[in-house]
């Protein structure tokens, strides 16, 4: 009692009569020996979710949810001038640019002088916090370029911190890619798998220094927190927007519900309830959720008072300020603690026991597989813009860029946003492929029609593309080829190596031949199209166009295509004489279903043995490496759980809950078709009334190719579905699988195991899927069997020897997170709706239309494998660009340029190399990225009998001895001295570096020194090659002056990931934190700056750099006989 009073008393003294404002003190202030509260008022805004991203800007459409980012963004203003102790954090650049666009120069000014005061901080700095499972690297960095270079233009700042509270776990790739890599100090977030947050918080290890990259260790490592419980502010009741729930602090004792001491007593409360999970005496608050700020003064009024009471009144614990992550950051640093160490990735994540996040990893395949298209395409396009010359007067990438930036965000590509919002982000990235198809259409005229180095003019050629040429329709080459009339198909190629491959177009004549650009015949195969494939393909045309599509094709026109690095080829199609030889139409048969009846298909090395009476596959042979293998391709459905038991989680858009498998088992009826030709031979799969398969075999190739149709998958008995497919051997693998982090790294999975704690297995299948871009693989001591896909998926090794894949997801309940509707996707033509088909993808306009779903499998000798996940990987993302036009009359190879090449004759990049971004820049400049393809070598050196393994030539090996135990080696650790339990090795040495002769060791960060194995037991050691590849996991060169030919190299800056800032700049101002049980390492290779005069780029193994380079004479870089004009 006597407090209480004493309490009011001092308030009383504290609001003097005389004076009814009330001035609160929010100096921001760090005391030592107090726990320092960093209040960080920041508002989380997606860029669409249960609305579009417009209705969300502008507040429309509030019947499903109240927000609105105009207000957020406008209450900002004047909420942070009222107080310059206020600060503020924006994340979305989608949105904020909107915003800056409709400000007039004066406000403009006025919030460029709060970003310079601190008061504004733009945090992460992309266009969106994009997902970390679903998206691809390139599409990562593209958003974020786009973004961080608009910061850097128009306020001259660099962002530091990243802020990814919101997508459903992280990748290895954000941390050290988009994270070090662009020059962040810190990455926060929210979301890890329950079991791992209860046991960082015992043991206080939330913030970590975490080193994701196995090929740059400490070089590239980044401080990581994650929250103690979402991005909300903490529990206690402190949400201040208007009309929450939480109380205010009523501060009038004149008036009733005064609270002060209640509000201050709740705030330490929490402020020490934090603490005790928190290392340093500094913990953050995430002052805001979801779209809150939109009157801003409602909250800032309340921290106003928390602040000023917290400081003034309690009992000396604890220090409120306002701050940013950024200050946070540093006020971390500055303690110079030593922080636990975390490696890999934050997948899968389970928010509770029965519900794991995995089924995002498939979710609309549809819109999958288009963002992927899409960023393949526009990797393309923005090379043809640079070939031809930007002109902001004509079509340009921009709008396909904005597009596929939107559908990067974490409720987008993930599939996890309300069916309208799907359709809006499809319906974007259609209208922005439309003006980036007009740009390759002019650019390619504008290259074939450029004979003299003097520019294109005005090109008459008119190409048209084919958007829906995975349903089997491509008008422009459906042409009557009668009375002479020709069709010309132009072939670009977006990567840096000459590629050469088959395509397929549909034709209407069946006796066609194919010509070069020298006029020779090639080689070319007519397969017949399939009534599946032709009733998909009027169905969707329907839905799609609104029409019903004229005459079906009745062929594929199969031929090989031979097309320059950054460049392109063209070939001319007309009728064959009767008597042409290299004409060949496809053998088709269905083999007898009998007992011991087997087909066997392939053209070169690879064969694939079926069973014509089960209608399996059932082995795979490569006569070239002698592997063969026992191997079976078979479709599986889970029962989506619908919620209704003990625990009422069921599968959802988010949610993977499976209740009962049940095998797919092809039908009797329908048996194998064969189809054989020069090129590629096809085995053709009715399973089942909803499944259809093509296994696809071409010539010169050792893969196979996997085409899938799925759907309408039936939901006749009321229950959802999930559909997988899986690639059964008999290889040993052990619980071990491998999956991309991002097409990016490969991490290793162990099944029903967790790297950081001891796994409580809830869901043994949920809870083993992880997120697929690239591939997954499967290994034991002979083998490696390689799958890869065309989009993002999930998939597992639930078995041993055994990959699965999920291919598409049909529920019928909703999983309670927000999205609040069923994953039920449909497809309507007039008043008849059906289940999406998939395999498909390609919605656009409000409509999504079918396409192919493909996955390539192959079996390799151990070790052999990476070659070709990397090579084919890139040629998946970066597919040929088909462009078409007519030729009536005349010679269009002689009047044309018929084969181009925007680098050096003769030239091409080294094989693991990828030129990632070619871009001409606003200001004439340009943007180049190379990218390393293969991670690091590692030679692993097992010692089989015991005694010294190394012996000293020079002292630099004393530096190591600490290691070493007096020269003898630790049977069960590494060289950080971390144990290694089962692996049978005893030593690893990063970097390819075995010279000469295998007795011979180089140490790297001790190149200069030499080392070898102790004579007496140079016999008794083996050395293992353990990288990706051993030819190619090394360090390569690329050769700008062949790169950019006949053009005045003037200026090569090395920059940041994200272009905003000068690499090296970058790296002197990145904080270097300390890690625990980390002893200094050497610091691995990179590549070396670029010599000015040699102008030659290094790239060490996974090393991706980037370049602002300044050529003179950009317009003027027309080819001449079809190579860069000298």
């Amino acid at each position: 009692m006597e407090i209480s009073l004493f309490f009011v008393l001092l308030l009383a003294g504290i609001f003097h009569a005389e004076s009814k404002y009330m001035v609160y003190d929010t100096s921001p202030k760090l005391v030592p020996g107090k726990i320092n509260v960093h209040l960080v008022a920041h508002t989380h805004d997606d860029v669409g979710w249960l609305k579009t991203v417009d209705q969300y800007y502008v507040g429309s459409n509030n019947s499903i949810q109240g927000a609105c980012v105009e207000n957020v963004l406008d209450s900002m203003v004047p909420a942070l001038l009222a107080d310059k102790n206020r600060k503020f954090i924006y994340v979305e650049q989608a949105f904020f640019q909107r915003w800056w666009r409709d400000q007039s120069e004066t406000i403009q000014d006025i919030v460029k002088q709060l970003v310079r005061s601190g008061q504004l901080e733009f945090i992460n700095g992309g266009m969106c916090m994009h997902d970390e499972a679903t998206t691809h690297y390139i599409d990562m960095i593209d958003q974020t370029t786009l973004g961080h270079r608009f910061i850097k233009k128009d306020f001259g700042v660099t962002p530091r911190i990243g802020w990814q509270i919101d997508p459903f776990g992280h990748s290895a790739v954000q941390a050290y890619l988009l994270g070090a890599e662009v020059g962040f100090d810190a990455l926060y977030f929210g979301r890890i798998d329950y079991q791992d947050r209860e046991k960082r918080k015992g043991e206080k290890s939330l913030e970590v220094v975490w080193q994701a990259s196995r090929n740059f260790d400490a070089s590239a490592q980044i401080f990581a927190g994650a929250f103690p419980e979402n991005y909300e502010p903490p529990p206690g009741g402190f949400y201040f927007e208007v009309n929450d729930d939480s109380p205010i602090v009523q501060d009038d004792v004149n008036l009733f519900d005064y609270n002060v001491q209640d509000r201050v007593n709740d705030f330490v409360a929490a402020a020490v309830s934090q603490a005790n999970i928190t290392r340093t005496n500094h913990i953050m608050w995430t002052m805001g959720t979801d779209f809150k700020y939109q009157y801003a003064h409602s909250w800032f009024r309340q921290m106003d008072k928390l602040i000023h009471y917290v400081n003034k009144i309690l009992d000396g614990r604890v220090n409120a300020l306002y701050s940013t992550p950024s200050i946070y950051t540093d006020a971390k640093f500055a303690t110079n603690k030593s922080w636990p160490i975390k490696t890999d990735d934050f997948f899968p994540y389970a928010d509770r026991a029965n519900a794991y996040w995995t089924g995002y990893f498939t979710s609309r395949p549809a819109i999958k597989y288009y963002v992927r298209m899409m960023s393949g395409y526009y990797l393309a396009a923005r090379q043809l813009e640079f070939f031809k010359g930007r002109d902001d007067s004509g079509p340009t990438t921009d709008a396909l860029a904005d597009a596929l930036a939107i559908a990067q965000h974490h409720d987008a590509v993930t599939g996890t946003e309300k069916q309208h919002v799907a359709n809006d982000y499809a319906k974007r990235l259609s209208m922005g492929y439309d003006k980036a198809e007009e740009l390759v259409a002019a650019s390619l005229a504008c290259l074939a029609e450029s004979k003299t180095s003097a520019g294109c003019g005005n090109p008459t050629t008119k190409f048209q593309q084919c958007a829906l040429l995975n349903i089997s329709y491509c008008p422009p080459s459906e042409i009557d080829l009668s009375h002479g009339k020709k069709l010309i198909v132009v072939v670009y190629n977006s990567l840096g190596w000459k590629r050469n491959d088959v395509i397929r177009i549909p034709v209407i004549n069946g006796d066609v031949i194919v010509h070069d650009s020298n006029g020779k015949v090639i080689e070319s195969q007519i397969l017949p199209l399939v009534n599946a494939h032709v009733s998909m393909r009027n169905y969707y045309v329907k839905a799609y166009l609104g029409k019903t599509p004229s005459e079906a094709p009745k062929y594929w026109l199969a031929f090989s295509v031979s097309v320059p690095p950054l460049g392109l080829s063209t070939y001319t199609v007309s009728r064959a004489e009767r008597t042409a030889s290299t004409l060949t139409t496809s053998s088709v048969f269905t083999p007898l279903a009998t007992e011991t009846s087997t087909v066997e298909v392939g053209q070169g090395n690879l064969k694939l043995t079926f069973s014509a009476d089960v209608g399996k596959m059932t082995h795979y042979t490569n006569s070239r490496s002698l592997v063969k293998e026992s191997v079976q391709l078979s479709y599986s459905f889970y029962t989506g759980n619908d919620g209704s038991d003990k625990d009422p989680q069921a599968s959802g858009a988010y949610i993977f809950r499976p209740n009962h498998t049940f095998l797919i088992k092809p039908e009797e009826e329908n048996p194998l078709t064969v189809m054989r030709g020069p090129l590629l031979d096809e085995v053709h799969q009715q399973i089942n009334p909803w499944i259809y398969q093509v296994t696809r075999l071409y010539k010169g190739k050792e893969h196979a190719e996997v085409e899938f149709t799925v759907g309408p998958i039936p939901i006749d008995d009321g229950i959802g579905k999930e559909v997988a497919s899986q690639i059964t051997t008999t290889m040993v693998t052990n619980k071990t699988f491998y999956t991309d982090s991002n097409g990016r790294d490969f991490i290793k999975r162990i099944r029903d195991y967790r790297t950081d704690w001891d796994l409580k297995v809830n869901q043994p299948v949920a809870g083993n899927y992880y997120p697929i871009n690239l591939g997954i693989y499967i290994q034991d001591d002979k083998t490696e069997l390689s799958v890869l896909v065309d989009r993002s998926v999930g998939g597992s090794s639930l078995v041993d020897g055994q990959i699965e894949l999920m291919l598409h997801r049909r529920l019928l309940h909703d999983d309670s997170r927000g999205v609040a509707e069923a994953l039920n996707e449909t497809v309507c033509i007039q008043d008849k709706c059906t289940g999406l088909t998939v395999s498909t993808c390609c919605p656009a306009r409000e409509l999504f239309a079918w396409i192919q779903g493909k996955f390539y499998f192959r079996i390799d000798l151990l070790g052999e494998g990476a070659k070709w996940r990397r090579s084919a990987g890139q040629e998946i993302y970066s597919p040929f660009l088909l462009a078409f036009t007519e030729e009536d009359g005349g010679n269009w190879m002689s009047s044309h340029v018929p084969i181009f090449s925007g680098i050096e004759p003769s030239y091409s990049l080294p094989d693991n190399i990828a030129l990632i971004t070619l871009q001409e820049l606003d200001d004439g400049k340009v943007l180049l990225r190379l990218a390393h393809l293969y991670e690091a070598c590692e030679w692993r050196v097992h010692q089989t009998t015991r005694g010294p393994l190394l012996s000293r030539r020079k002292r630099g090996l004393k530096n190591l001895q600490p290691l070493y135990k007096k020269n003898q080696i630790k049977p069960e650790t590494d060289m950080r001295g971390r144990s290694l339990k089962t692996q049978p090795f005893i030593e690893k040495f990063h970097h390819c570096f075995i010279h000469n002769k295998p007795k011979d060791v180089v140490v790297p960060g001790f190149e200069n020194e030499s080392f070898s194995f102790s004579p007496e037991i140079a016999n008794q050691v083996e050395l293992t090659n353990i990288g990706e590849d051993k030819d190619l996991s090394v360090t390569s060169s690329v050769e700008l002056k062949k790169l950019f030919p006949g053009k005045k190299i003037r200026e090569v800056t090395e920059m940041s990931l994200s272009a905003n800032q000068e690499r090296e700049e970058m790296e002197k101002k990145r904080l270097v934190w300390k890690a625990e049980s980390s002893p200094e390492e050497p610091k691995l290779a990179r590549g070396r700056p670029v010599d000015p005069a040699k102008l030659i780029v290094e790239l060490a193994p996974m090393e991706i750099r980037t370049f602002v380079i300044e050529i003179s004479s950009l317009p003027n870089r027309m080819p001449q006989d079809g190579r860069y004009a000298a």
